[in-house]
């Protein structure tokens, strides 16, 4: 089942990134938003389902803030 995170339409993280070339952001879009399974680790996802709202855009799925 290829089935992905059902937030990536309103992420601002990968809305913001998608078009980056660097291995890093390419790697956790591979393993939290085109992952259903693993995109329940998220951070940015905790964050919005704790909060009712999501966090800022340049936080990545790991927590950290990309400067």
């Amino acid at each position: 089942m290829d089935e992905k995170c059902e937030l990536l339409d309103t992420c601002g993280f990968f809305l913001n990134f998608k078009g980056n070339t660097d291995l890093t952001i390419i790697s956790w879009f591979g393993l939290f938003c085109e992952n259903y399974e693993n995109s329940q680790n998220c951070e940015r996802k905790k964050i919005r389902t704790a909060t009712g709202k999501p966090p800022v855009d340049n936080m990545c799925p790991t927590g950290k803030i990309i400067d």
